[in-house]
């Protein structure tokens, strides 16, 4: 497993993270996955002895519950490896029990690292943006975590341009720490990201952590055209989804990762995960897996690289629609 910079930090992380989002099976995500204790400590085993040592969770996934479930998953082990989690959404039915105030970041740490059994966070993300708290309240918070030792790093996830960017420029005006990744929905199915997050991140040094990298399952070869659904999948019914996109084309683009996994005696689903790993400013994939066989096989998408003509022939079967203003800035690139 080859290691990376995990953003503009020194930290070095496994390519491939692997996403706790299948332990517990609480609420909402019990859709997600439902596993027990004895699993989730056999899959993380695995993770481990296959050379991940990064690890993501959120204080919502299964209601807490799987920051407790990985917390005792990882054990003796915690100072062997990066630990990630989230904060931001609903934990609790109180006003405050939800968004970024400081009261909700300050809490809903210390609730986590109750949960997960360490003293510290290596990198705490924030869920998403709230338009209800300053930006500067947030960030103070944050920094203040920092300072404590709480916290080592970090994070944004599912932010727009402007409110990233926003977010460093007042951490450098008031000296603030400043986020070093950006997790995101980024796969073959959705590059949405390269228009204006990819170049942000690249130009501000913040690592991408793709999350989804096969498109809510899609890209994993159990979906062909002109084929019956899986019964039971998260796909079974292309018109109630929660990632919604063009499967006619998502079909060509697995029938080109079929041909190219070939090529290398790998698996579509390895292919999907490799095409990321070439990307510029990722710095780990976000994998999840509810099997063993499932995790193995996505661990081996680390044994290989695809070649430059390979992604090149996967960028144009999936290259996203440029929208104003980013076709017009093509075009002035382009008469220099």
């Amino acid at each position: 497993m080859e290691l990376r910079y995990l953003g503009n930090t020194g930290v070095k992380v496994s390519e491939i993270c692997f996403g706790a989002m299948t332990f517990g099976g609480r609420g909402y995500w019990k859709s997600i996955g439902q596993l027990e204790q004895k699993e989730a400590t056999g899959l993380v085993n695995l993770a481990f002895d296959g050379g991940i040592n990064f690890f993501d969770t959120a204080d919502v996934y299964s209601e807490g519950l799987s920051e407790e479930m990985l917390g005792k998953a990882l054990d003796e082990r915690r100072k062997e490896i990066i630990l990630a989690t989230k904060v931001r959404g609903r934990t609790g039915a109180g006003p405050n029990d939800v968004g970024l105030s400081r009261h909700h970041i300050i809490e809903n740490c210390n609730a986590s690292l109750k949960r997960l059994g360490t003293d510290y966070i290596d990198l705490y993300q924030v869920h998403s943006f709230d338009p209800y708290t300053p930006l500067e309240e947030t960030l103070r918070a944050l920094d203040d975590l920092v300072r404590v030792g709480k916290v080592r790093y970090i994070g944004v996830s599912n932010y727009t341009g402007w409110q990233l960017m926003k977010a460093l420029s007042i951490s450098e005006r008031q000296n603030l720490e400043k986020f070093v990744t950006l997790q995101a929905f980024y796969s073959l199915i959705a590059r949405d990201l390269e228009n204006e997050m990819v170049p942000l991140c690249l130009d501000q040094k913040l690592g991408v952590l793709p999350w989804s990298p096969l498109g809510g399952g899609f890209l994993t070869g159990k979906y062909r055209r002109g084929k019956p659904r899986p019964i039971d999948a998260r796909r079974t019914d292309p018109e109630n989804q929660f990632l919604q996109f063009d499967e006619e084309k998502g079909f060509d683009i697995i029938d080109e990762l079929e041909r190219i996994a070939k090529n290398h005696s790998a698996s579509i689903v390895q292919a999907a995960i490799n095409y990321l790993l070439r990307k510029p400013a990722v710095s780990s994939v976000i994998i999840g897996a509810k099997t063993k066989e499932q995790l193995a096989e996505n661990i081996k998408a680390s044994d290989w690289k695809m070649t430059p003509e390979e992604v090149s022939r996967l960028d144009e079967l999936s290259k996203p629609p440029r929208a104003y203003p980013y076709w017009m800035l093509q075009r002035t690139v382009q008469d220099r």
